[in-house]
């Protein structure tokens, strides 16, 4: 009796988290509504799906790690990517190369004393792939308590980070707080500058390339893919309005958020995963440009398995657990089931498949 027990409590274990349930009716509620795949962070020992790496990154090394998988990472894993090599060297090896450096801070200075920068170009589609470009902006205050936040300063680079453009922007009501401590921007900096309805119109036209905003598509078009922190903050004080499926937002993109489903601060993010500091003193928008753009290509960067059809969302996929097949589910291995569960979000590893 003890061993059909022990049985039953292995059929009704989701091979994903690992949650064992009472009944197989649990189980496939569990598998309908957890959206495991092959898109989920995976701890490289054990091999347990996280909801992200905030997540692995606990179960490895936090307050309460699982004790077999921390001894091993502690001598075989990236504290940056959380991979685990094959050996303590392979490990330092890979460590050495997944550690970015931190942008040098008198090229930072050099960055705050220029004006503006302009190299935006439709290509007419001419470029195989879209072509991804990150954006980031510096808010100074405005109303009378100087909480409002207004677009004073714009930098956009291209993929290999080079600036392509950059400006102070003239906000369109008056500045009440400059900021300075954080922004380093004064008056004078925003007295001839670009108005912002012309920065709005530059960025929108670069942004989709000559496709019109109804046209534009994930897959096969000519708009850009833009990366950024807070985007639509970013999006809305320029006036730019930007079809989301084109956007790759660090603060929203689930491996990047905290386990209770909120935004990590970019500080943190380029910290824990890039392995520098940026945000000391007065910020600069290049650097935070930077940061994002190294966050998307880490992830972007990611190998999974090769699906037909990846997203949940997916016609093919909308019946996979519909409650009319809950006998036939029910019948099914946790394997089974784990074989037709699909991501309820787009990975960015979709992204290298287009480039």
């Amino acid at each position: 009796m003890c061993n059909i027990t022990k049985l039953q409590d292995f059929w009704n274990k989701c091979v994903a988290c690992f949650k064992q349930f009472n009944k197989m009716e649990h189980l496939v509620e569990h598998m309908r509504t957890s959206y495991h795949s092959v898109h989920e962070p995976i701890c490289g020992i054990c091999k347990k799906h996280c909801r992200s790496f905030e997540s692995l990154r606990e179960h490895l090394i936090g307050p309460l790690p699982k004790q077999e998988c921390k001894n091993i990472f502690n001598i075989r894993g990236c504290k940056f990517c959380l991979a685990v090599l094959d050996s303590p060297n392979a490990r330092w090896i890979h460590q050495e190369r997944c550690q970015f450096s931190s942008i040098n801070s008198g090229l930072l200075a050099r960055f705050a004393n220029l004006g503006i920068r302009d190299n935006l170009t439709v290509d007419n589609g001419g470029t195989r792939g879209p072509q991804v470009v990150a954006l980031a902006c510096k808010m100074v205050g405005g109303g009378s308590d100087g909480s409002l936040d207004l677009c004073a300063r714009v930098c956009l680079i291209d993929e290999s980070e080079n600036i392509i453009f950059h400006t102070y922007v003239k906000p369109p009501i008056p500045v009440t707080n400059y900021r300075y401590e954080t922004t380093g921007i004064r008056p004078e900096y925003l007295r001839d500058a670009m108005p912002l309805r012309q920065v709005q119109r530059k960025i929108q036209d670069f942004l989709c390339n000559g496709e019109p905003m109804w046209k534009i598509r994930p897959k096969g078009g000519k708009a850009r893919i833009l990366v950024g922190h807070g985007l639509d903050h970013d999006l809305d004080r320029l006036q730019v309005e930007y079809p989301a499926i084109m956007m790759r937002d660090t603060a929203k993109y689930p491996p990047l958020m905290k386990t209770s489903k909120l935004s990590n601060s970019l500080k943190y993010l380029t910290q824990a995963y890039l392995g520098y500091d940026i945000q000391t003193g007065i910020q600069d928008p290049y650097e935070d440009c930077v940061a994002t753009l190294r966050l998307f290509m880490r992830m972007r960067s990611q190998v999974h398995k090769i699906e037909d059809h990846p997203l949940a969302s997916d016609p093919q996929n909308r019946n996979n657990f519909a409650s009319w097949r809950q006998n036939e589910l029910e019948r099914m291995s946790p394997e089974q089931l784990l074989e037709i569960s699909r991501s309820d979000y787009y990975c960015w590893c979709l992204d290298s498949r287009d480039m």
